[in-house]
């Protein structure tokens, strides 16, 4: 599945040169690696010796293997979930009125001294 655009990869064989026929993304990046983990050490689960420092790009690495799995999408439904779990918890957060913070001090300065 290319990280980049999400299809499926149909390709059989992946080179340093290979692209998503989608997107045009390179394949043969560490972002697409079964490898790749942001947590551990140099973000690869093989023993590399020096970091690749562009994951987004086509690299060298021997230990490239397409990664199989669906990635992780920035899907909101968690945060939705826990935003209205804490509203349950804790109330409503506070509407803003359409006075800024400005007019509000404003006004209260006039109720005050009558002006």
């Amino acid at each position: 599945m290319c990280k980049k655009c999400g299809k499926p990869i149909l390709v059989t064989e992946i080179f340093r040169t290979t692209t998503c026929p989608d997107c045009g993304a390179d394949l043969h990046s560490c972002v697409n690696c079964k490898y790749y983990s942001k947590n551990s050490h140099f973000d690869c689960r093989e023993t590399i010796e020096e970091p690749v420092v562009d994951k987004e790009n086509a690299n060298f690495c021997d230990f490239y293997s397409v990664n199989p799995t669906p990635f992780k999408t920035d899907d909101k439904s968690a945060q939705v979930l826990a935003r209205s779990k804490a509203e349950a918890l804790f109330g409503s957060p506070v509407e803003s009125n359409s006075l800024s913070g400005k007019d509000e001090a404003k006004n209260a300065f006039n109720s005050l001294f009558g002006n």
